[in-house]
């Protein structure tokens, strides 16, 4: 991760570090309500005594205890009982991260801030246990509830107060430390949004992300905390994300820690510079067993397969003993004995490395296929494995002309099925049925949440996640997008090869505010095409275009009156480009719609789209190369899909992409028939339903299972 001295840089602040700067406590203290620091303007700490409302109570702040990882610390209180609790708040400031990056997060969070143990027992396994994650819908920030169980020293402020640990209590260390890896990297877990995995990596193992309780100078506890699970998602969105880890690289962090902890620092006196153990034999030679050992953590030599091989190895360790006098006590010796010993063996591992290789690569092929298909497997089976379906006739609202009421047209099984006839009755042996009646929100998109909050209706269906109030819950049940298309042609001078088949965000906020009205003033080696902006008619697309492409209301100002003389049918756009193709003419058309609606045809060529200096995302894959379409290839033949990674959270994801919800309140009194139909919706039979009416699943759909597709054997 880089520094966090290079973060926010966006921020004039005068310590070049404003997560830590004293500035924004200041200004807190100084001016009552204060959000912002006066210096820079960087989100100010909280006031004591504010309050933060969650799911599972409200938490009031009672103290500024500092700043750790990517988060500041306070201490706090439930409100409800007045148990302590410690509260890290994490920051998405606005000059970091936009809107809709700042969205996607704040859901992301809800989604893993935290892990517990699945069957819901208690252990102490020294991993700091969370009680709740919590994102500020209107604001820009994330909450993380701890019990106030957890010591506040990290072993980095240890090393500072403390110093260099002896070789016995780097061994203890280790020993608690491996333990909890154990764990973590073998025990099943469950995130808040329910979601079960077996084995996590923590993946931000450093001197920050442990903390240690000392008892007394000779005994102490350490705990394992900010996993990179969620700690991660608060990177500012100019930095590129860590590269994903494995229980291999927790392993040799761990070892990191252990050096610098039995070295006591870790900066070079000379330099000033962090001191890399692989160019440096600084540790004592109090303990030349534990010195080995380390160095085999660290990767130096024949790594540990696991932590739990680690841990057995540490345990048989000889113990300590100051062996300067005899040989092996020095390290350079041992190195030379090995010597000839390695240049032995060399032969032969050479001689078994193209067989171990091979092997080694279809073990990983299929390990591979199996972590792809975990979110998969843990899913419910079909509707009748959904246990909270409560008998009763129950209303249900989405907006006219958007994804659900066209989906719902559609038939996923045969001919003679609709998804709403699927859906009406999901359960037969509970006589439940879901009715659904939609509503026109051009006037006024609010009047959807409108309905559901004076019992009008039970439960809506959105991707407008701005109008989702803070009386409401929401649970995503699958992705949606907008396309931006052109004519498709492959012309060597048509606009899908001249684009290259992309277009960047600013390149359509120009376009469609009336900035450019010739594909030449886009590039000067672009066809000399006067621009026909085309705009859909479902009020859905218009807002996500809105809120994705135009972000203000001046440039929304100037799509307004385009959009008044320049909105039609997508049908008909893709009319007019079918009749350009079938005369063979360049038309200088481009139209946006909504995905579920638009990608399967062939009249369009869907553009990838640029956010900034990002790489091009295209949604759209070739089924049988696996690939992401090109302006060369062939869309009639209908054999496209949409890559479901392309959608979740992170750099590549798709700039116009968005989850689908359902929005039901969080009135307790009120029947959660929401909760129960996007529980079912939720399920693998759900989630194929939705896939084939053109929605993207929440996870990937194993392609081979058996050689059948997963969805398949669904019922």
């Amino acid at each position: 991760m880089s520094s966090l001295l290079t973060f926010y840089k966006e921020y004039n602040c005068s310590y070049n570090a404003p997560l830590s700067c004293d500035q924004p406590l200041q200004t807190a203290q100084q001016i009552k309500g204060a959000k912002f620091c006066l210096e820079c303007g960087f989100p100010a700490t909280l006031p004591i005594e504010s309050e933060i409302k969650g799911n599972r109570g409200s938490y009031r702040v009672t103290k500024f205890l500092g700043v750790r990882g990517l988060g500041r610390l306070y201490a706090g209180v439930q409100s409800k009982n007045q148990e302590p609790v410690i509260i890290k708040e994490y920051l998405l400031p606005s000059r970091c991260f936009n809107q809709d990056e700042a969205l996607k997060r704040k859901e992301t969070f809800k989604r893993v801030g935290g892990v517990n143990l699945a069957d819901g027992r208690q252990q102490n396994f020294r991993l700091i246990q969370t009680w709740e994650a919590i994102a500020d819908e209107k604001g820009e920030r994330c909450y993380l509830i701890t019990k106030d169980t957890e010591p506040s020293q990290t072993l980095g402020q240890y090393l500072i107060a403390q110093g260099a640990m002896k070789a016995s209590q780097v061994r203890e260390f280790l020993n608690q430390a491996l333990q909890t890896l154990i764990f973590l990297h073998t025990q099943k877990l469950r995130f808040p949004s329910n979601q079960v995995q077996k084995g996590l990596e923590h993946g931000n193992i450093s001197l920050d992300s442990i903390l240690i309780k000392l008892d007394n100078p000779q005994f102490f506890l350490i705990y394992f905390c900010d996993l990179a699970k969620w700690e991660n998602l608060f990177i500012p969105a100019n930095f590129s994300q860590p590269p994903a880890t494995t229980y291999q690289n927790d392993l040799e962090s761990l070892g990191l820690v252990a050096f610098y902890l039995w070295l006591g620092r870790t900066t070079d006196y000379n330099t000033g510079n962090k001191i890399n153990p692989q160019e440096h034999d600084l540790l004592p030679n109090t303990d030349n067993y534990l010195k080995q050992f380390i160095y085999h953590l660290l990767g130096f030599e024949s790594p540990f397969p696991d932590a739990q091989t680690a841990r057995q190895a540490l345990l048989q360790l000889s113990p300590e003993q100051v062996n300067q006098s005899q040989p092996g006590s020095n390290l350079d010796l041992i190195n030379q004995k090995r010597f000839p010993i390695y240049r032995v063996l060399l032969g032969i591992l050479v001689l078994l490395l193209l067989g171990g290789g091979i092997w080694y690569y279809f073990w990983w092929l299929s390990k591979l296929r199996e972590n792809k298909d975990i979110a998969w497997n843990q899913l419910l089976t079909n509707f009748s494995e959904v246990s909270n379906v409560t008998s009763g006739k129950f209303f249900y609202t989405s907006e006219k002309d958007g994804t659900w009421s066209d989906i719902l047209r559609d038939a996923p099984v045969n001919s003679d099925t609709r998804l709403n006839d699927l859906l009406t009755k999901p359960k037969p042996e509970v006589e439940a049925t879901f009715n659904y009646q939609s509503i026109d929100i051009k006037t006024d998109s609010k009047i959807l949440i409108e309905e559901v909050r004076s019992g009008r209706k039970d439960f809506a269906i959105t991707s407008l996640e701005n109008i989702i109030t803070d009386d409401m819950r929401k649970e995503a049940i699958a992705y949606d997008g907008l396309l931006v298309f052109v004519t498709l042609s492959k012309n060597k001078n048509s606009l899908p090869q001249s684009l290259q088949g992309k277009i960047s965000l600013e390149q359509l906020r120009k376009i469609y505010t009336g900035a450019v009205t010739n594909w030449r003033q886009i590039d000067p080696k672009l066809p000399n095409l006067p621009i026909e902006a085309h705009v859909p008619q479902e009020a859905e697309a218009v807002e996500q275009f809105k809120r994705l492409v135009l972000k203000n209301n001046q440039d929304i100002a100037l799509f307004e009156k385009i959009a008044k003389s320049q909105t039609e049918d997508t049908g008909t756009t893709q009319v007019e480009m079918r009749e350009a193709i079938n005369k063979r003419e360049e038309i200088g058309i481009i139209g946006f719609g909504i995905l579920s609606k638009t990608w399967d045809q062939c009249s369009g060529y869907p553009l990838a789209i640029v956010d900034r200096d990002s790489t091009p995302i295209q949604p759209l894959f070739r089924q049988v190369q696996k690939r992401r379409i090109e302006p060369s290839d062939t869309l009639c033949d209908k054999a496209n899909y949409f890559d479901v990674d392309t959608f979740h959270l992170d750099k590549t994801a798709y700039p116009l992409g968005y989850p689908l919800y359902i929005v039901y309140p969080r009135d307790n009194s009120r029947v959660p028939s929401g909760l129960a139909f996007a529980e079912m919706l939720q399920t693998r039979q759900g989630q194929c339903l939705l896939n084939k009416v053109g929605l993207v699943p929440l996870q990937p759909i194993p392609s081979n299972i058996e050689n059948n597709n997963a969805c398949e054997s669904v019922p």
